[in-house]
């Protein structure tokens, strides 16, 4: 042990501990940058999900509103829609004539002269009486 040999090998040893040291204090404060940078980003990415999902959250109320006031609507219509029908289909046999035949309106016409006549034999007999 005469050329520093103990002394010479606990030098190297804390010449090879300081450098470790050093590197391990330059990776914990790399690791420490890196996770800080991680939880900031993750942090940012949590709030942006939270107010997409809060958008989200109303816009699916909001469509729900609209599904039920469009189904009121609907409803309201076909109600509406069947109110006409049905007076439509009791005032279409008013409206619409079943046409006669030519016979049926001759017969008719010459009913309603001799009716006429009738009345007009009637109406001249009073004036002479």
């Amino acid at each position: 042990m005469g050329n520093g040999g103990v002394v010479g090998m606990l030098e190297v040893i804390e010449s090879d501990f300081s450098d470790l040291i050093a590197e391990t204090t330059a990776f914990e404060a790399e690791a420490a940058r890196v996770f800080e940078q991680f939880t900031n980003d993750s942090s940012q990415n949590t709030a942006v999900k939270n107010t997409e999902l809060k958008h989200r959250e109303n816009k699916k109320t909001q469509k729900e509103s609209d599904l039920q006031q469009a189904k009121t609507d609907l409803r309201v219509a076909q109600q509406e829609l069947q109110a006409a029908t049905d007076y439509y289909e009791k005032l279409k046999p008013e409206c619409v004539e079943v046409a006669m035949s030519y016979a049926d309106v001759k017969a008719a016409r010459e009913e309603e002269i001799e009716s006429l006549q009738d009345a007009l034999g009637m109406l001249s007999q009073g004036d002479i009486a």
